[in-house]
């Protein structure tokens, strides 16, 4: 995600003329929507609009986009499928935007290597590996999320990370260049690839290695199953904490007698501790509030300083009021 930029931004009345210059500067497919609600875009679905929602329908597209992001100082940030994204209750000021055109979502095998676009859902991903027989990528089936997320979170799941088969990765820069990138020249760590904090996934070219069709299917379903024996049904966004060093964050939420804790319509979820869930009518200021709330816990009882690994953007409430 690209760091907001400093710059004032322009007041309200103009976000129609920004998103008409905006469209002037590329194709008829791409689109630019005013104060486009953003709790839809969320699978915990909570929070406010986006000032502007920006879908590109090419590279050429988002290229003039991010351009015309620099030129206005507009702030601006990509979201995926919005599995680990809370927005404040206030929205985003600025440009989001989302790689949701097909263009951004197709995919080639060819042999053991997959060429896959950053709008590409995990689960499609992992399906066509398995028509092609090719092992490995078996985890990404059950990440409710794109490929470029998962790039930039470094995703992981039942023992497999993203980097883990990854070959090479496909970014844009803030100009509108393309670059390409060997795995073994990228920087991971926990739920982080810093490169792609401030550049864009496009794409990138992911490795499986031959395996039984069969196999692999089993594999798959298994983890389906622990999944949803593990995890709520109820909208979440996934996983709210990184685990610590010491302990995984859902033992130690559950360790504290901290299931079932509420603040209005967000809950911690019985099923797993560290997810948050949308109740019923749960607000974004309802979640940081249960969210400081096991966080205070955790440091007080265990001396454990959680950090959270669901993404936060967006002003509160009361901010966006007072610069409307």
């Amino acid at each position: 995600m690209t760091p907001p930029a400093t710059n004032t931004l322009p007041l309200r009345r103009d976000h129609f003329a920004l998103a008409a210059e905006l469209s002037a500067r590329f194709t008829a497919e791409s689109l630019v929507r005013v104060d486009e609600p953003l709790a839809k875009r969320t699978t915990l679905r909570v929070g406010g609009p986006a000032d502007l929602l920006v879908e590109p329908a090419s590279e050429a597209d988002l290229a003039a986009t991010l351009r015309f992001c620099t030129e206005q100082g507009l702030p601006h940030c990509l979201i995926g499928r919005g599995s680990n994204l809370l927005v404040r209750d206030g929205g985003v000021r600025g440009a989001v935007i989302s790689l949701g055109h097909l263009s951004f979502a197709q995919l080639t095998v060819e042999g053991e290597r997959l060429h896959c676009g950053a709008g590409l859902k995990l689960k499609h991903i992992a399906n066509e590996a398995r028509r092609h027989a090719l092992a490995g990528l078996e985890f990404l089936e059950g990440i409710p999320g794109s490929l470029g997320g998962a790039l930039r979170m470094n995703a992981g799941a039942m023992g497999g990370w993203m980097f883990d088969v990854v070959e090479s990765v496909r970014f844009m820069d803030p100009s509108g260049a393309v670059h390409e990138r060997d795995r073994a020249a990228i920087e991971v760590s926990y739920r982080c690839c810093p490169l792609l904090c401030a550049h864009v996934a496009l794409g990138a070219v992911l490795h499986g290695t031959p395996g039984d069709r069969t196999a692999i299917e089993e594999r798959m379903s298994g983890y389906n199953l622990k999944r949803w024996a593990s995890q709520p049904a109820a909208s979440s966004a996934g996983c709210i904490f990184k685990n610590p060093a010491a302990i995984p964050a859902g033992r130690l939420i559950d360790e504290l007698g901290l299931k079932g804790t509420r603040v209005g319509g967000a809950k911690v979820s019985l099923e797993h501790g560290n997810f948050i869930v949308n109740d019923g009518g749960a607000t974004s200021a309802d979640v940081l509030a249960l969210i400081e709330v096991v966080r205070r816990r955790a440091l007080v009882e265990r001396g454990i300083a959680l950090a959270t690994e669901v993404e936060i953007i967006g002003e509160d409430a009361g901010a966006t009021a007072k610069s409307a």
